[in-house]
């Protein structure tokens, strides 16, 4: 990990709410973006801010989502998500998010990630697939 990698770094993406992105349980007049397709795409934001911050053979995975999804977003809109880095405590890295899709607020939420070596989580992996009789 950089020394850059602190609280108050930010980064903020922008989408738009595509089809894949959208309920469909509802109808075609009730597409809209679908909670599993926000936290996606929280946790891909807030990823894309450490690889930033990472050295070489680093990467990050996810391990909480706390997520209040405040307004419905119509297929096609434009999304705004806000991800700042709160509290780093050695390899584990916490960052708040707000979203908007120019209407609303669309949602408020705490991301925890854990900055994992590579090399060392491919191989911890593989020993887990053995014991469990998929390698």
């Amino acid at each position: 990990m950089k020394a850059t990698l602190q609280a108050g770094v930010k980064h903020t993406a922008r989408l738009e709410v595509t089809r894949d992105r959208t309920i469909d349980f509802m109808g075609e007049k009730a597409r809209v973006y679908a909670t599993p397709a926000l936290v996606r795409d929280i946790e891909q934001t807030c990823r894309d801010l450490l690889l930033k911050h990472l050295d070489a053979g680093e990467d990050s995975v996810g391990t909480r989502v706390e997520i209040d999804h405040l307004a419905a977003s119509l297929l096609g809109m434009p999304i705004t998500l806000e991800v700042e880095i709160s509290a780093v405590n050695k390899r584990a890295v916490t960052f708040t998010v707000s979203g908007s899709d120019g209407v609303d607020t669309i949602c408020r939420a705490v991301h925890n990630r854990f900055v994992v070596d590579k090399a060392a989580t491919e191989q911890r992996l593989a020993e887990k697939a053995k014991k469990a009789g998929l390698a």
